[in-house]
């Protein structure tokens, strides 16, 4: 189990594998982001992304499922006050591997509830090149291990 305590300013940790097959593109396109470039090959290739690519947002349920079984239900975690930013840098086809890096990019207590502690995270979904195709910046409190302790 980890605690707030357990994430360091500057740690990168890399976890889990996702293969992103091609129906289930068309398939979170066909009840969330029906936009041609997600259902229909043809209309997909006639574009600069060079034919069908997952959504966005697909990209993000991606994201989750890779951080929940990575490392947050294994976790004290107590859910997220938001996102800061997303980015679709890369378009992703049918058959990329991705797998999920994480950065701690700053650590505080939270000031009104001391047994809350927050963690401001870049997170990468990279495909088995490295590339980076989709970055997330946010935060997520995690429950403290000694919420009573106060650093001298």
């Amino acid at each position: 189990m980890q605690f707030w305590e357990d994430f360091n300013e500057g740690h990168v940790a890399t976890c889990g594998r996702y293969v992103v097959g091609r129906e289930e593109i068309i398939s979170f396109a066909r009840d969330f982001d029906p936009a041609p470039i997600h259902l229909d090959d043809s209309a997909a290739e006639a574009t600069r992304l060079g034919g069908l690519s997952a959504s966005g947002w697909h990209l993000c349920c991606i994201f989750m499922r890779l951080a929940a079984d990575g490392f947050l239900n294994d976790s004290a975690c107590l859910g997220s006050p938001g996102v800061d930013e997303v980015r679709f840098l890369k378009p992703v086809h049918p058959g990329a591997v991705l797998s999920l890096r994480r950065e701690v990019l700053e650590t505080r207590t939270s000031k009104s509830r001391p047994e809350i502690g927050l963690v401001k995270f870049r997170f990468e979904l990279i495909d088995a090149q490295q590339n980076v195709m989709t970055e997330l910046v946010g935060t997520i409190m995690f429950g403290r291990r000694n919420p009573g302790y106060r650093p001298v």
